[in-house]
């Protein structure tokens, strides 16, 4: 079938690259089950672990995640008692999540999955440099998109 030459996965960006990021998450899964999180729970918690707090709006904007993803995996963590959230005062359609003392133990407990990951993932630091940059850029034209 050469009339779609178009069609063909080996022709497709998008192929390699979903592959890929869902080859990465499966391997995050052996060291992110002690903790009993899931990647987008890890995710969220990376950021909480700058920033201490922010709006659900900005989270999800950070993660490139809809509310409706979003919002689940924040109760989950609240439950779990790594966050809380919170109404804003001046507005209360705006959610605060906020890290709490036990998110903050847990980053001690994580602390060593990325130079565990680096092992998983055999790039030279060029490599894994100039894709982390093209990656970047990717995400930025989307964001501009909005």
């Amino acid at each position: 079938m050469d009339k779609y030459p178009q069609l063909k996965l080996e022709n497709q960006l998008c192929f390699p690259l979903y592959a890929a990021a869902k080859e990465i998450v499966r391997r995050y899964t052996p060291y992110l089950e002690p903790l009993d999180i899931t990647y987008t729970q890890y995710l969220v918690m990376m950021v909480l672990w700058d920033v201490e707090s922010i709006s659900v709006k900005d989270l999800g904007k950070k993660l490139f995640l809809d509310s409706g993803t979003l919002t689940p995996v924040v109760k989950k963590l609240e439950t779990k008692g790594y966050l809380n959230r919170n109404r804003c005062v001046e507005d209360e359609r705006c959610v605060i999540v906020s890290l709490t003392d036990e998110g903050m133990e847990l980053a001690k407990q994580a602390s060593a999955i990325p130079t565990q990951m680096g092992s998983c993932v055999a790039l030279s630091k060029d490599d894994a440099q100039d894709l982390y940059r093209i990656l970047y850029k990717l995400l930025g034209m989307f964001s501009e998109e909005e």
